[in-house]
């Protein structure tokens, strides 16, 4: 194959010499291909605005529900699903890794810790903050239950992105097995887009604005720069 730049020379887009497996609180956010919306609709009429998850969505909320159990540095902060992305607060910290499995999973169990609505207020600002990064490859997930003592978030989202994805398909094999006529069945395609969106939270100030970003979400949908009138 001959030598293409575009392909062989990606510019690498992390923050040199920053270790993102250090202690710290990371928010990313995870795109669905194209923007196509699989995760469900925020459910009209509803007050406050609540994401009405799908099969594909309740998989995404579980599997970032259960990151805990994986990788013991990781705990639980603000989280949102919505129709074609995910928002979240990666929240690494070393001192995590003694605790047992058992008491990790209590952090994953306790929906308290999940608020049902959540969002960002203006994701123009956010984008234009130097310390937001669009990053490429996330690494693929591990596939066994071990737990992991030193993630980084590219672990994490890689791990995440590909366990959501595995489960979707089999949804997607099961649903068109019984279908006559479905055959061959359609593919289901990509479900994430290839890059992911992260922003190093670094004051309280920061923490806050983005916690209260990512519970109103829903409540901002329709002026949301992913939002697609085109539901799946």
């Amino acid at each position: 194959m001959s030598y293409n730049p575009k392909i062989n020379h990606r510019r690498s887009i992390r923050l040199k010499g920053y270790d993102y497996s250090q202690n710290g609180l990371y928010f990313v956010t995870i795109c669905c291909h194209d923007r196509i919306c699989r995760f469900g609709d925020v459910g009209a009429g509803l007050a406050p605005a609540q994401m009405v998850l799908n099969e594909f969505g309740q998989i995404a909320y579980n599997e970032w529900a259960n990151l805990p159990k994986r990788f013991t540095n990781f705990e639980l902060d603000v989280f949102q699903i919505m129709p074609n992305h995910i928002h979240g607060i990666i929240v690494l910290n070393k001192s995590l890794r003694g605790i047992t499995s058992a008491q990790n999973d209590a952090i994953a169990k306790n929906d308290d810790n999940v608020p049902q609505n959540t969002v960002y207020k203006n994701d123009a600002v956010i984008q234009n903050d130097m310390d937001t990064i669009l990053r490429a490859g996330a690494s693929p997930a591990p596939t066994t239950v071990a737990a992991t003592t030193n993630a980084s978030v590219s672990d994490i989202v890689g791990a995440y992105k590909s366990l959501v994805a595995n489960a979707c398909l089999e949804i997607w094999k099961l649903k068109w097995a019984g279908v006559v006529g479905a055959s061959p069945a359609p593919t289901m395609g990509k479900l994430w887009q290839r890059n992911y969106h992260e922003h190093i939270i670094r004051d309280e100030q920061s923490y806050q604005f983005i916690s209260n970003y990512i519970i109103n979400n829903p409540a901002k949908w329709n002026e949301d720069k992913f939002y697609n009138s085109l539901q799946s």
